[in-house]
C-alpha cells in the first residue's frame, strides 16, 4: 500500500506578507500582464529538482495562474548555483531591471553561511541591493535560508535569517519566511528531511519546492488583493 502523500501547509502567520504588494495588485485588477523575476543561488535555480519545471519559479508560475486564470502572468527564473548578495547584485540590470517587474523575489543569504562568511559585510551588501530593487517601482519580497541539515550544521545560520528580517523590516519590503516554513514542517509537522530536501542535504526536492511555490502563491495572491482582482475580471 503506498503512504498517504504528505499535505502542504504552513501555520497562517509564517505565510502572509507584512505589506500590500500594491504593483502586483494593480495588474492583477487591470488585467494587464505581470512579469515576476525570480533572482537567487541554487535553489531559485532549482538544484535539487528532477527537472528545470520543477524548480520553485516554474512551480510558482502554474501555481499563480491556477489561482488567476486567464491571467497572463510570467515568472522569469534568474538563479545562479552559488551566487552570493553581491553576485545577484551585479546582475540586477540585465537580469530584473531590463525586464521591468511588478515583483521581484529576492531569495538571498545562504551560500554567504555555507562559506562562512561575516555578517556585518553582509548587512551592508543586503540594505544596498534592497535600496537598487525599490527604485525599479516593482514590488520587492526577500526569501532567506532553507531549513535544510547542511545549512543548519552553519554557526551564522540564525544570525543571517534575523539579518534578512530585520532588512525586510527597516527597509519596508516584504519577506517570505521559507526557513520557518521549513522548520515547521521538519520540528511541529514532523516531516522527515527527505520529504523535502534532496539527498545532498542542502537544496529542495521535489516535494520541497512544488509546497513552497504553493505557499507563496497563495501568500501573493492574498497581499495582492485578490478581491479586487476578482470583482473586475472578466466573466
Amino acid at each position: 500500500m503506498m503512504p498517504a502523500p504528505v499535505a502542504c501547509r504552513a501555520p497562517a502567520q509564517l505565510s502572509r506578507l507584512d505589506h500590500p504588494l500594491l504593483h502586483t495588485g494593480r495588474r492583477l485588477a487591470t488585467g494587464e500582464p505581470l512579469v515576476i523575476v525570480a533572482i537567487g543561488s541554487s535553489s531559485t535555480a532549482g538544484a535539487g529538482a528532477s527537472s528545470p519545471a520543477a524548480s520553485y519559479p516554474s512551480r510558482l508560475a502554474v501555481e499563480l495562474k491556477k489561482l488567476f486564470p486567464g491571467h497572463d502572468i510570467t515568472v522569469l527564473n534568474r538563479g545562479v548555483n552559488g551566487e552570493e548578495t553581491h553576485d545577484m547584485m551585479a546582475r540586477f540590470a540585465d537580469g530584473v531591471i531590463a525586464e521591468h517587474p511588478q515583483l521581484v523575489l529576492w531569495q538571498v543569504g545562504t551560500n554567504s553561511v555555507l562559506r562562512d562568511h561575516p555578517l556585518d559585510a553582509h548587512a551592508a551588501e543586503l540594505h544596498e541591493g534592497i535600496e537598487q530593487l525599490k527604485a525599479t517601482g516593482a514590488d520587492v519580497v526577500l526569501i532567506d535560508l532553507q531549513y535544510a541539515p547542511q545549512v543548519l550544521a552553519k554557526s551564522e545560520t540564525l544570525g543571517m535569517v534575523d539579518q534578512i528580517a530585520l532588512a525586510a523590516k527597516d527597509e519596508h519590503v516584504d519577506l517570505f519566511h521559507r526557513f520557518a516554513v521549513m522548520r515547521d514542517w521538519h520540528e511541529v509537522q514532523h516531516n522527515a528531511y527527505d520529504v523535502f530536501v534532496s539527498p545532498d542535504g542542502l537544496h529542495m526536492n521535489d516535494w520541497g519546492y512544488a509546497c513552497w511555490a504553493k505557499l507563496l502563491a497563495a501568500t501573493i495572491a492574498q497581499a495582492a488583493n485578490p478581491s479586487v482582482a476578482s470583482a473586475v475580471r472578466p466573466h
